[in-house]
């Protein structure tokens, strides 16, 4: 394992640097990544942002983002930055596999690898970690991993400022949750003064939706949105054919469980969708309901106690019927 000290010397000179998020990446994940790019580039490091899948149109502004490699797009380009890496940034995931097959590629370096990360149960690949189960957003730890462990508040730049308050944002859900302390104000007024224009940002997030995608958002509520008062959960359930028929693309169905679960009396929502290869689960939840603990026992899944994921081989009706039968076990929790 690498100390700090040993790390800070380390990247005291410019280094190759591969930066990697999940798969799917939301705005913390490209957020996260993309401010720790914007940080490195000014320090002379040969960096390249490498994530494993695409990611939805209104995260493709921020400053950076033209030179971020998608792994499915330029495999032999990936396998080839990994390969002579000498050390890879891991952000916003605790294990190799949420990265699909770049995590083998990975894995088989002999680069440093660094754990940048809030989620739990981290798996023991890296040689550094920078983790905290606190924390709203990786975001929030790459700005205190450049600011409290490598003492460089002076390289906070606008760029830098404004991934990382989308990162935050995003993953607060715009600021709302518990996890957004006051420390994380703090944090994000840091941001403001280096630069970043929150209302701007909020705008290009938020505010950037296509007409399929509001549509479908509506088919979801109207037709999709079934409510079992009994548990007090909400689950809206998406099969393939919807997603063609309003032209769905990445990114579309990010929040949507959100509405859901903003129904005063629900305090479990699901939303469910046929994907592919597989059906998948996005679960959210108030207060102390465990929704990473159904995810990790059923679904092969896992994340916060009140957003997690998971995923099903069985089909959409199946795997609906098995997420309600799971309700019973825990109807206390859901209706006290």
């Amino acid at each position: 394992m690498l100390d700090l000290a040993s790390l800070t010397d380390f990247l005291s000179r410019p280094r190759k640097v591969v930066i990697t998020t999940h798969h799917k990446p939301d705005g913390d994940a490209m957020g996260s990544s993309l401010g720790l790019y914007n940080y490195l580039i000014q320090q002379g490091h040969h960096t390249t942002v490498i994530t494993p899948t695409d990611y939805p149109d209104f995260l493709t502004w921020m400053p950076g983002n033209e030179e971020v490699v998608i792994f499915t797009q330029q495999q032999e380009l990936s396998a080839k930055l990994v390969a002579e890496a000498e050390i890879i940034f891991c952000l916003d995931f605790n294990s190799l596999n949420r990265i699909n097959e770049l995590g083998e590629l990975v894995r088989q370096t002999t680069a440093y690898k660094v754990m940048i990360d809030h989620h739990l149960e981290p798996e023991d690949f890296d040689d550094y970690r920078h983790w905290d189960i606190n924390a709203c957003a990786a975001a929030q730890l790459v700005y205190t991993f450049i600011v409290d462990q490598l003492n460089n508040r002076a390289l906070i730049n606008k760029d830098v400022a404004t991934c990382l308050y989308t990162g935050i944002m995003t993953d607060s859900a715009s600021f709302r949750l518990p996890n957004t302390t006051s420390d994380v104000h703090r944090i994000v007024a840091d941001l403001i003064d280096a630069g970043a224009n929150n209302s701007r940002i909020h705008e290009l997030v938020y505010n950037s939706a296509s007409e399929n995608r509001l549509r479908f958002l509506g088919h979801c509520l109207a037709n999709c949105l079934e409510i079992l008062p009994e548990f007090n959960t909400a689950i809206i359930s998406v099969n393939k054919q919807d997603l063609q028929r309003f032209d769905v693309n990445t990114g579309d169905t990010e929040g949507i469980v959100n509405y859901a679960l903003s129904i005063a009396s629900i305090r479990l929502a699901a939303f469910i969708v046929e994907r592919t290869d597989r059906v998948k689960l996005s679960l959210r939840s108030k207060g102390e309901f465990p929704a990473n603990e159904i995810c990790k026992k059923y679904f092969a899944g896992g994340g916060h106690r009140n957003a997690a994921g998971g995923q099903s081989d069985e089909s959409l009706e199946a795997t609906v019927e098995k997420f309600k039968s799971i309700l019973p076990e825990y109807k206390k929790l859901l209706i006290q």
